[in-house]
């Protein structure tokens, strides 16, 4: 049987990860793992995070899942969320600046203060927090059957600057477009958080249960 492992460190409601992956995986297992073994012996692995960047990097540093993430990235499909996007880059500048995984080139900024709306609307609050559009910017099959600009479920007040433009999936509009999603190679890594994105997420992850990486 086929399984996929949900990252567990420890933080964050992994079990509404868990319960939206079973809904699409079909006959494919779904565990939350912090077990390297485990974690290894899955066909696909699912990176989620809430939280601190400084507290997600230590844990994965302290517990060895630093290195179980570069060899899942090496040899099999990642779906990064949110703070699990974030940490994939070479830095982020939260909590005074924190060194990521540098598995992606990039890094992984504050939004600005005063930031206003499209056409001159009211000052922009941070966290960007709420529904907002994805516009893919190259074609992947993880966006198989889900319309151009379909509306997903974003909270974070950091946003990632890969540094090549191929590693661009989507962009998304909040004060200025950013990079809302991220692919190379094995990885796909997205802000939103696809298990609170009802239908658009939904599928999101239908199509992560049969990815196969690589395109």
């Amino acid at each position: 049987m086929n399984s996929i492992a949900v990252l567990n460190l420890g933080t964050g409601n992994l079990r509404s990860v868990q319960k939206a992956l079973e809904h699409v995986a079909g006959s494919e297992r779904v565990i939350v793992s912090s077990d390297h073994q485990a974690i290894l012996a899955a066909d696909r692995v699912v990176f989620p995070g809430v939280g601190a960047i400084r507290d997600c990097i230590a844990e994965l540093q302290k517990t060895g899942l630093d290195d179980v993430v570069r060899e899942v990235v090496a040899s099999r499909p990642l779906l990064g969320v949110c703070l699990g996007m974030q940490a994939l880059f070479d830095m982020s500048e939260e909590n005074g600046g924190t060194a990521c995984l540098g598995i992606l080139p990039g890094k992984v900024v504050h939004f600005p203060k005063g930031m206003l709306g499209k056409g001159g609307g009211g000052t922009l609050k941070i966290p960007h927090m709420g529904w907002n559009r994805v516009k893919p910017s190259r074609e992947h099959a993880m966006w198989t059957d889900i319309p151009t600009g379909s509306r997903f479920y974003f909270v974070h007040s950091y946003y990632a600057v890969p540094s090549s433009y191929d590693d661009v999936a989507a962009t998304t509009e909040y004060g200025h477009e950013f990079a809302s999603v991220v692919s190379h190679g094995n990885l796909f890594a997205v802000q939103f958080h696809p298990e609170k994105s009802q239908h658009a997420g939904l599928q999101l992850l239908a199509n992560f249960v049969v990815w196969n990486g690589e395109s």
